[in-house]
């Protein structure tokens, strides 16, 4: 119930508003119709009658433009359920930029010689504008935060990670994935290779070994692959950390100074600069996130709920759903038993999860044990 005071508040005062306009209309018709003011109706004359038809006609038109402001502003309202303090700032920074509008543009309203008139008119854009922009300021958070939030007292928000610019270690382009996550779509904007990492890959090109000079080359070629990826722009940075002799600690040290991601395979790497401050985007933990459940050679436990399509098989669902086949167990549908992984194939419908009964011969035997209950 208390939820609708402030809307009732605002029927009201946009009904007063509209009856002492209204009321103004109807005196100034009356009186220029009637300019004698002789007696219509009993001791009533027209500018009398003027101001009680138009008190009426004001009551009913503006209990129905407040209503009407009311539905107007609940369908803007439609997904703000959750109000955080940054949504009541910026709603609160938009009821002022309303207001100074409306105050901006209605002042000429002023000019009018009857007071009564511009001032119900001038009220009426006030509440209109204010209550406007209070609504829109708080569905238009950010923007607004980002024009106002520090003088408003607020922290800057934080960047998303996918917004920022990467810089790149070389341990990303030597193992050349990179190129696969940026055609599925994961990866995009700007990325930074700065010049030690070059000199680093140009020395690893030039080495005597084999391996190394092969490395070296693939990684050169793989920026050089991103170069002509589209969505993706390559810059090429100076050594703006000249003083800082590793090229890790070059990477921790630009990234911080460019507020850039890094981008990077090498775990150690990524721990170090995201205790430095640095935020991270490790390839290494995005293909451990995605590797599958189970491997061949785990040893897993399996409910067994109905028959295979071949003699002898039969089917179980792991937790995350994953379909598993498993050889010569029809006998045990119904109930759980531990199975020997063989093979994991994946399908357009997901992964297929092949396996026979533990202790079996030819069956791959390692020290681990995953188990699914």
């Amino acid at each position: 119930m208390s939820d609708r005071r402030p809307a009732r508040g605002v029927v009201e005062a946009v009904r007063l508003l509209c009856v002492v306009f209204f009321a103004g209309v109807g005196f100034e018709i009356a009186r220029a119709l009637d300019p004698t003011g002789t007696a219509i109706l009993g001791s009533f004359n027209g500018v009398a009658i003027g101001i009680v038809v138009g008190s009426g006609l004001g009551y009913v038109f503006g209990g129905v433009l407040g209503r009407t402001t009311l539905s107007a502003a609940d369908k803007v309202e439609i997904g703000l359920r959750d109000v955080s303090a940054e949504t009541l700032v910026a709603g609160a920074i938009g009821l002022v930029c309303g207001v100074l509008l409306a105050a901006g543009v209605g002042w000429p309203l002023f000019l009018i010689p009857e007071p009564y008139i511009a001032f119900s008119v001038f009220g009426l854009l006030l509440v209109f504008c204010g209550f406007f922009g209070l609504r829109i300021g708080a569905s238009k958070r950010d923007g607004m935060l980002s024009m106002f939030g520090a003088r408003a007292g607020l922290p800057p928000r934080v960047t998303a990670v996918s917004l920022l610019p990467r810089l790149v270690d070389s341990s990303v382009a030597i193992d050349g994935r990179v190129l696969d996550v940026v055609r599925a779509g994961f990866l995009h904007g700007t990325m930074l290779i700065c010049r030690p990492v070059l000199d680093e890959l140009q020395g690893l090109a030039d080495a005597g070994d084999d391996l190394r000079r092969t490395r070296g080359r693939r990684g050169l070629e793989v920026l050089e692959a991103l170069r002509r990826e589209p969505g993706v722009e390559i810059q090429v940075v100076d050594d703006e950390a000249p003083g800082v002799p590793e090229v890790d600690a070059k990477l921790v040290r630009i990234a911080l100074d460019r507020e850039a991601a890094l981008l990077t395979l090498d775990t150690n790497l990524a721990k170090a600069a995201a205790l430095a401050g640095v935020r991270v985007l490790n390839l290494h933990s995005l293909g451990m996130a995605l590797r599958p459940a189970v491997q061949a050679g785990d040893e897993v436990h399996v409910l067994l709920l109905k028959p295979g399509k071949e003699a002898g098989q039969a089917v179980g669902y792991l937790d995350d759903g994953t379909m598993v086949v498993a050889e010569r167990s029809r006998a045990q549908i119904g109930s759980e038993v531990v199975v020997a992984v063989t093979s994991v194939l994946t399908t357009a419908n997901g992964r297929m999860v092949f396996s026979r009964p533990v202790g079996e011969s030819g069956d791959v035997r390692v020290p681990r044990r995953r188990e699914h209950q």
